[in-house]
């Protein structure tokens, strides 16, 4: 009766829309978040999960920077639940901005693999967050610590993701004011942003800016004139086609792509895929920030430091261990 209770507590808090956490003092994040978190209850949890994850991405590496994107979708929306993958119409992953979202054969992978060896423990949420980590380094990136202690949660809107997560179009303001919302800064933002040297994108998210840009410009003039044109040859005005894959990094476009800081190596040549990029280069109050992530041994450190903060985001105390990722616990 005592868990019914809990349980209920948390779908009353969650379509209440108020955010269940438990936010520490300091620099300390999340209380009931720590690193080595089941080293008493599941010694062999991250073990277990990173082999999971890596043989998995041996079957499709391009899985892996699905898994990174999924990550940050999951903490935007609902805080770091686990909620991005929940099954069923008119959950976040029916969302027009999640419809490409990939690798969720990876995270089933994980929790079958652990829940093997330890059932009911370790939650989905802290599985997307250690295989974001270990995607990560799959794609020759640095690891880091991440903290474990997250609930899952019971809630899952499409309407949600539409109206939380930034959009390619958003300029720094925007973006700014987006993830200072969930407690994070101007230069985590810049440097989350460099996740973007891994992954594709499609035609139709960023097409405007390259046809009927404005009154004045009919392409957007932030973008370098010949890889306009090389866009447009991928991207005809009228009849693109949204399968198409794009590389979101020019200088390393490999299938799968490879972790480092040339992101900021093309914002630095007006290639930016999308506008929430450029700008980053293009506006002075982020401009420093790109520069110094030039460097690529700072720039993996500091993401690490970046994603343990985004993985604070939104953490629930009360919830579930869902035994199926993909479906709300029935008791």
């Amino acid at each position: 009766m005592a868990q019914f209770r809990c349980l209920l507590l948390v779908a009353l808090f969650t379509f209440s829309g108020v955010v269940v956490d438990a936010f520490g003092p300091g620099g300390h994040g999340y209380v009931g978040l720590r690193d080595d978190y089941y080293r008493s209850s599941c010694k062999d949890a991250e073990k277990v999960i990173k082999n999971a994850v890596q043989e998995e991405l041996a079957k499709n590496l391009k899985h892996a920077a699905g898994v990174i994107r999924m990550h940050f979708h999951d903490c935007f929306v609902e805080g770091c639940d686990g909620s991005v993958l929940l099954d069923g119409p008119g959950t976040e992953k029916t969302a027009d901005v999640n419809a490409k979202l990939a690798g969720y054969e990876v995270i089933d992978a994980a929790k079958a693999a652990v829940e093997a060896i330890c059932p009911g423990v370790v939650s989905c949420a802290d599985i997307l967050a250690y295989a974001a980590r270990d995607s990560t380094v799959e794609l020759n990136g640095t690891s880091w610590a991440v903290q474990g202690g997250r609930k899952d949660g019971t809630v899952s809107r499409a309407s949600r993701a539409e109206a939380e997560l930034p959009p390619p179009e958003f300029e720094v303001s925007e973006l700014i004011d987006s993830f200072a919302r969930r407690g994070l800064s101007a230069k985590q933002m810049v440097i989350l942003s460099g996740s973007h040297t891994v992954g594709v994108s499609h035609c139709d998210k960023f097409v405007t800016r390259l046809y009927n840009f404005n009154s004045t410009h009919f392409t957007d003039p932030s973008i370098d004139p010949a890889y306009a044109t090389e866009l447009k040859q991928i991207c005809p005005q009228h009849t693109f086609n949204t399968s198409i894959e794009v590389f979101m990094d020019v200088i390393t476009p490999r299938s799968a792509g490879e972790f480092e800081s040339n992101y900021y190596k093309t914002l630095q040549q007006h290639k930016g895929l999308f506008t929430s990029d450029q700008s980053l280069f293009d506006d002075s109050r982020t401009r420093a920030t790109v520069k110094s992530l030039l460097n690529n041994r700072r720039f993996q450190k500091e993401f690490g430091k970046a994603m343990r903060a985004m993985g604070a985001v939104g953490v629930k105390t009360l919830g579930q261990i869902r035994t199926n990722c993909r479906t709300v616990n029935k008791y």
